[in-house]
This record gives C-alpha cells, sequence and structure tokens, in this order.
C-alpha cells in the first residue's frame, strides 16, 4: 500500500521562464525529494498557474514584466491552490483512491487527520467522489461513493494509515527544501517569497 503526494500537471511547451520537464497533459507528478530541477521547475510553474488569478486591488498592482505577472497571483493571494492530493494505490488489486478530483487540493492534505482524529470522515473531490472514514479501528476508502454500486473499497488499520499520511507529508516537506534550493538559482530575486508562498499552497510551516 502506497500513499504519494501528486501534482496534477500539464504539457507547458511554450513556458519559457525557467526550464520545467516534458510531461502530458492530465497527468500526476509525484512530489518528494528526488526530483530533478526540471521536475522541481514543473511542479512551480503548475502551483503558481493554479493561482493564477487577478488578485483583489488590495494586494497592489499586477507587475508588467513576464516573470512578475506570472507570478502575481502566487506571490499576493491569501488562499492558495494546488491541483492535486494525497494518492492512495493497492499494489496487489492495482486499486487507486483519490486519484485526485475536481475542487480537490494538496493543500487540503490535512483532511487525512480530520478522518483520523477528528470527525472521522472526509471527502476529496469529485469524478470520482473519493471518500475516507473511520470505522473503530479502521479506515474505509472508497473510491467513488456517489457512483455505480460496488465501488472498489479499500479497508486499512488506522495506524497504518497514520504512518502513511506521516510518509507522504514528509514527501511533501522535502519537495518544499527542493523547491527552496531551486528557487534561489532560478528565481534569486523572489526566492524566499516564492518558497513561503509555495509553503502556503501546501499547507506547510515555513521551511527553516
Amino acid at each position: 500500500m502506497v500513499m504519494q503526494a501528486v501534482l496534477e500537471i500539464y504539457a507547458a511547451d511554450d513556458f519559457a521562464l525557467w526550464p520545467v520537464g516534458e510531461h502530458e497533459s492530465y497527468g500526476y507528478l509525484v512530489l518528494n525529494g528526488e526530483l530533478t530541477p526540471a521536475e522541481v521547475g514543473t511542479a512551480v510553474m503548475r502551483i503558481a498557474d493554479c493561482n493564477d488569478f487577478e488578485p483583489e486591488e488590495e494586494h497592489g498592482p499586477c507587475p508588467t514584466d513576464p516573470l512578475g505577472t506570472f507570478l502575481h497571483g502566487l506571490l499576493t493571494m491569501p488562499d492558495l491552490f494546488a491541483a492535486g492530493g494525497f494518492r492512495v494505490t493497492d499494489s496487489t488489486t492495482d486499486t487507486v483512491f483519490v486519484e485526485p478530483g475536481c475542487c480537490n487540493g494538496l493543500e487540503t492534505w490535512r483532511d487525512w487527520l480530520d478522518v483520523l482524529d477528528g470527525s472521522g470522515c472526509s471527502s476529496f473531490g469529485h469524478d470520482p467522489s473519493s471518500v475516507a472514514e473511520r470505522v473503530g479501528d479502521v479506515v474505509r476508502l472508497t473510491l467513488d461513493a456517489h457512483g455505480p454500486a460496488g465501488s472498489p473499497v479499500i479497508e486499512l488499520p488506522v495506524d497504518q494509515v497514520r504512518t502513511l499520511v506521516a510518509s507522504a507529508r514528509q514527501d511533501v516537506q522535502d519537495f518544499l527544501g527542493l523547491a527552496g534550493t531551486w528557487a534561489e538559482q532560478h528565481l534569486p530575486a523572489h526566492a524566499a517569497a516564492v518558497t513561503a508562498a509555495l509553503a502556503r499552497a501546501l499547507d506547510l510551516a515555513p521551511a527553516p
């Protein structure tokens, strides 16, 4: 059983602000501390693009240079989004839970903690409508709670899920460390601000 932090990505053949990797659209990039610089660049590009909205007036005017314009939303929006989530794969059956769906982002990863120690239930977007619920000492993962009857279900001990969540969170923290180093090399004028924004987008404390 594997839990991975994944970021939804798309092809970016015309992106030229910094080096990025080659990826197909609507794929997923696993975030961890072993990514190449080009993969880190892809992840930063995608998270910045997720937040490429016109901020409210109080966040200041948008810069006119291409880099400043692209980073403006990421650096000024109060609530950031990172398309993706924690994906669980049962390698024995090839069942995948929480293939990140619409309206779900990595910034909501703490919902897993709520399943373990809070309300005991959380949903993770839709299409499919994945739901995790705690039933006693077991966490039940339903692949598509609102789909046809007979949706695949994975049941795991609470302690195993707790370990999986801690490991996936550490992977995200390790990615953030890589991203901070990457930003110093590729975005020196914005490195501290970009790293802090990524930490907010991933709901992590700023990297030390």
